[in-house]
């Protein structure tokens, strides 16, 4: 793991620790490594937050909690992976969203990252066309570090749930293990997600950086039933975290 961000033993012990008026696509890179990931204080501020959760969220890649409605809803849909991020960004970013923070520094800086192969998203589709919820984070070794995700209230009943279950197939495909969602809400609690304190997490975090950052596997566009078939078989697979670990 870096240090451009300190020593963790000296943090401070809140969410937060630390800001910078510097920002770019390879500082976030850097921030992950460390267990840190930018969110800016306020949407006017300059200022970019650097945060690392006293009490870290994270999803279980082996676990998730797919229930009967869940699996009701998903046949509804189609899902694709990285074929709109333009659209994903703008309706995560999309300002009348309670607590918005997404701006256009955030926006630009993540295009780049998926320019250059870093960033990745889930795309959540009805049967008309119409992108109705997906995701978007960054892969780096063998974890996934989960940003922001939306779904349509009117069109897209459980759709970022949806977006979730496409994101832990495609998980198990490339051998992430470990799926840092951040802060844990009622929303991600539902589906299996826990909370670890920030010690832990980072414990969890220096093994994952240690493999080689690999590529993801084409699934192509997946039916709802599609979808479901191929996320069970996977939770009957035992996950293989594919490649040599780094020295």
């Amino acid at each position: 793991m870096g240090v451009t961000f300190g020593r963790p033993d000296q943090w401070p012990s809140q969410d937060l620790i630390g800001w910078s008026e510097e920002f770019s696509p390879a500082l976030a890179l850097e921030g992950y490594r460390c267990g840190v990931f930018p969110m800016p204080l306020d949407p006017d501020d300059e200022e970019m937050g650097w945060w690392s959760p006293m009490r870290r969220g994270i999803l279980p890649v082996e676990g998730l909690h797919v229930t009967r409605s869940l699996r009701k809803n998903a046949k509804r849909y189609t899902t694709t992976v990285d074929s709109d991020p333009d659209g994903v960004l703008a309706r995560c970013a999309d300002p009348s969203r309670p607590h918005g923070w997404i701006d256009q520094r955030i926006i630009a800086a993540y295009r780049q990252l998926f320019d250059a192969g870093w960033m990745h998203t889930v795309e959540v589709w009805d049967d008309e066309g119409v992108l109705v919820g997906g995701l978007y984070g960054v892969h780096l070794g063998g974890m996934f570090a989960g940003e922001s995700m939306f779904h349509d209230p009117e069109r897209g009943r459980d759709a970022s749930k949806v977006a979730l279950v496409r994101l832990i197939t495609q998980l198990r495909q490339v051998g992430v293990g470990l799926l840092d969602v951040q802060w844990l809400t009622e929303h991600l609690g539902s589906l299996g997600a826990y909370e670890v304190p920030r010690g832990e997490y980072l414990r969890k975090l220096e093994p994952a950086m240690a493999y080689p950052d690999l590529e993801w596997t084409d699934l192509g566009p997946l039916t709802g039933e599609g979808l479901l078939r191929r996320f069970d078989d996977g939770s009957r697979a035992t996950l293989q975290l594919r490649g040599e670990r780094r020295a």
